[in-house]
């Protein structure tokens, strides 16, 4: 069937290095996923933790209300769980200790009709990073507009 993207989170590749991604699944209630087939979902403020007990939880992402929904609608902003294998959850565990790095949620989306989130090790971009980013763009854009001949 193929990929459908709910959301994106635009400021990752700004605002972070990012490294390494891995795609995950998400544990989710019947309503959140309703309220996603709408394409709602909002990611831009969401950031991944991993806790003792070594499970990942996506936190402050926010699926809003089905609509549709009754009484037994859920939370919007509740904890989610991050559907990864024990491995790999070590392997980035084992990352952020060493060199500091954060996990960002990049996308959820629709892989055949499960729920996919993909996440990424980045580290923080400092406001000069940010500003080099956003001048080679621009060449690499003018060049292939041709404006630089």
């Amino acid at each position: 069937m193929g990929v459908k993207i709910i959301c994106k989170n635009q400021r990752a590749g700004y605002d972070y290095f990012l490294e390494e991604k891995y795609e995950c699944g998400l544990a989710l209630l019947g309503t959140e996923v309703k309220s996603l087939r709408q394409g709602k979902g909002i990611i831009n403020e969401a950031y991944v933790v991993i806790d003792n007990d070594g499970e990942a939880w996506l936190q402050n992402a926010t699926i809003p209300h089905y609509e549709f929904g009754n009484i037994n609608n859920h939370p919007e902003t509740r904890r989610r769980k991050l559907l990864l294998k024990r491995e790999e959850i070590h392997q980035i565990e084992k990352k952020m200790a060493m060199k500091g790095y954060t996990i960002i949620p990049l996308a959820l989306y629709f892989k055949d009709s499960l729920v996919k989130c993909e996440i990424a090790l980045g580290k923080g971009k400092k406001l000069f990073d940010k500003r080099d980013t956003a001048a080679k763009r621009d060449v690499e854009r003018k060049l292939r507009q041709g404006q630089f001949d």
